[in-house]
């Protein structure tokens, strides 16, 4: 987690609003917060940690960010929740949705920097091939690197080197 809230403290340049800034570096940090024992109920950490933000009366829009990061509501296809998922979170489609995935999907689990297909191959043999994870990595990838690719031209057009 660490590492994924510093590349976004790094990449929220590309972002015009200070107001956007803010809202990635936090909803960043607090990305992975689900899968704390404590707040785990369903076992799928992007809607524990955005319930848990609701509760804690966090940012709606940071929570909402973090219920669907990288993705999350196909994996919650694959787990039958994804009707308390879109119910629950409004799912936002911005440069700020771009680059929060971005920095998720371009750094490992030990905060290395990855490229976003050789990140996905990581999670698929960390899962196995039978894995939920993997089959929603599987149905994910087009939709990941999109993103990915989005907020790495806007990166470039800013100046800036992707990560």
């Amino acid at each position: 987690m660490q590492a994924v809230g510093m590349k976004a403290e790094a990449v929220a340049s590309i972002l015009a609003d200070k107001q956007d800034c803010d809202v990635l570096i936090a909803a960043a940090w607090l990305h992975d917060v689900g899968y704390a024992p404590g707040l785990a109920t369903t076992g799928f950490h992007p809607l524990d940690g955005a319930r848990w933000l609701r509760h804690v009366r966090f940012d709606d829009r940071v929570a909402a960010l973090v219920a669907h990061h990288s993705c999350a509501q196909l994996e919650a296809d694959e787990r039958g929740l994804r009707s308390d998922l879109d119910a629950e979170f409004d799912r936002e489609q911005s440069a700020v949705a771009d680059a929060l995935w971005y920095v998720d999907m371009t750094t490992g689990p030990d905060g290395q920097d990855y490229e976003v297909t050789a990140r996905l191959d990581e999670v698929r043999s960390r899962y196995g091939p039978d894995h939920i994870v993997t089959r929603f990595i599987d149905r994910a990838e087009p939709d990941i690197v999109a993103a990915v690719r989005r907020t790495e031209d806007r990166l470039k057009a800013a100046g800036n080197q992707p990560m």
